[in-house]
């Protein structure tokens, strides 16, 4: 399969208007207007399980949606509630390195905003950057360090994606404190273990390619907690729609030379080593697989389910 690609000029407010008609013949009355929008990452499609009523309506029925080409992402919209809530769930997301245009990439994000979402929790899987951090630690992101953002990959880069969007979207404020608050909450609630959870900033990287060791230190020291390839576009196009966002990161991996140590050593040493007749062990260098990081989503999906129903149903009536 080729990757997908979208270089044409997406005009947000008449795709959605035709989508919003599209989705009135597909859904009972008591759908149609979500309350809470629901990002699952990858291998966290399971969250949608809890969701009743449930009508699936696949991307390719809707205009302005790529196609999702990453094992463990499914090409759907779930809508239904989760206890009296209703709800819609992306199950599967589009990425940049996909070949998707970030108007692609976010176009979701806004669709949910015209059909009435107030608010936008988001999951994924990240690497870890911090050693007091380990892997399944669910960590609810307070802030972000994107890199991308600041050299020129951003959603809101040219023509106003409505008449009505600001020019300059501030970002110090992306995450809700009061949604942050309700996950700590129904971590509680659960009786998950104090340790379950954590606060942390999430670095964005482009990706596809995981980071190298002299990355890892770069963004740790910079302050990031964790890592991963998706998600700040989204925040960037929910806070231009004026929703509130949820963001919670599954820690699938420790990223290398955090914990593990670089497994390098100095190839000068080695020579010395050669030349005095000793011979030195190298240790391999450590990686990452997303096979990995899928095995500790599948591990952590039953938690994280319960914990997205708890934050759910534990919502005021209307937006505060």
């Amino acid at each position: 399969m080729s990757p997908p690609t979208s270089t044409k000029t997406l005009d947000v407010n008449a795709t959605s208007a035709e989508n919003v008609a599209r989705l009135v013949k597909l859904l009972p009355a008591d759908l149609r207007t979500p309350r809470v929008g629901i990002v699952c990452g990858s291998g966290l499609g399971t969250l949608a399980e809890d969701i009743t009523e449930r009508v699936i309506v696949p991307y390719s029925a809707l205009e302005g949606f790529g196609e999702s080409t990453v094992s463990g992402h499914r090409n759907e919209l779930a809508f239904g509630k989760v206890g009296d809530v209703p709800v819609v769930a992306m199950l599967g997301r589009f990425h940049p390195y996909e070949g998707h245009s970030l108007a692609t990439v976010v176009y979701p994000i806004r669709l949910m905003a015209d059909l009435g979402v107030q608010d936008l929790i988001i999951t994924n899987a990240a690497g870890s950057l911090n050693a007091d951090v380990p892997v399944g630690t669910i960590v609810v992101i307070d802030d972000h360090i994107a890199l991308p953002l600041l050299t020129g990959l951003n959603p809101l880069l040219g023509a106003l994606s409505r008449p009505t969007s600001r020019r300059f979207v501030p970002l110090s404020d992306a995450y809700t404190h009061a949604l942050r608050l309700a996950a700590f909450r129904a971590a509680h609630a659960l009786g998950l273990p104090r340790a379950a959870l954590a606060e942390g900033t999430y670095a964005w990287v482009s990706g596809p390619t995981y980071e190298t060791r002299g990355e890892a230190a770069l963004l740790a020291t910079a302050g990031a907690s964790v890592v991963g390839m998706s998600t700040v576009p989204e925040v960037v196009a929910a806070r231009d729609e004026g929703l509130r966002v949820l963001v919670l990161s599954l820690v699938t991996n420790m990223v290398v030379g955090i914990v593990q140590g670089t497994g390098v050593r100095s190839v000068r040493e080695e020579l010395d080593a050669e030349l005095a007749g000793q011979t030195l062990q190298r240790p391999p260098t450590p990686t990452v697989s997303h096979e990995e990081v899928l095995a500790v989503g599948k591990s952590k999906a039953e938690v994280m389910r319960q914990l997205v129903e708890r934050i759910i149903i534990s919502l005021p009536s209307t937006g505060a």
